[in-house]
């Protein structure tokens, strides 16, 4: 049995870290590297397939249909507790239901398997900036810059948080 992270699951929690902690404009395209837009049919006829209700979740948080999407992703998790990109995406379907105290449930799971990670630490940040909590944002996504200082996805969560500094509102 491999123990640690797998490079796919790693790839695609990425860009599901990418797809829900980050806003760069005001439509979102869904067209993220690694998100696939065709959804795998379930391997049996009352949807046990693990994969399929995450392919399912990702489908429906797409469309922001985040509802939908936190069932199925919250299925996801109760069928595989150590799928990181079902824990992420659960937790950023819980930010746009504005289910804030779920969310940070779903983040610290996230961070237990996967240690405080860039991506994890983006979208926590994001999740603080929604609730207006901008000095617990500033930290956290500092914390991820200095993980990832390239990370373009980083830089546009401070820079919302720059505007909203100057709006002096939260993000919506």
């Amino acid at each position: 049995m491999r123990v640690g992270p797998r490079p796919g699951l790693i790839l695609a929690a990425v860009s599901l870290l990418m797809l829900g902690g980050c806003e760069t404009t005001s439509e979102h395209t869904g067209s993220v590297a690694g998100m696939k837009d065709d959804t795998p049919s379930s391997t049996g006829l009352m949807g046990e397939d693990p994969k399929g209700d995450l392919e399912m979740g990702k489908k429906h948080y797409r469309e922001n249909s985040f509802g939908l999407a936190e069932q199925h992703f919250r299925k996801a998790v109760e069928k595989g507790p150590k799928d990181l990109e079902a824990w992420v995406g659960l937790a950023a379907s819980y930010d746009k239901l504005r289910r804030f105290d779920l969310a940070d449930r779903a983040y610290a799971q996230a961070i237990r398997l996967a240690g405080p990670t860039p991506e994890i630490l983006n979208n926590q940040g994001y999740s603080y900036l929604l609730r207006g909590d901008r000095q617990r944002a500033r930290r956290t996504l500092l914390a991820a810059q200095a993980k990832d200082p390239s990370n373009p996805y980083i830089q546009n969560n401070l820079n919302l948080l720059d505007e909203s500094l100057r709006e002096g509102a939260a993000v919506r």
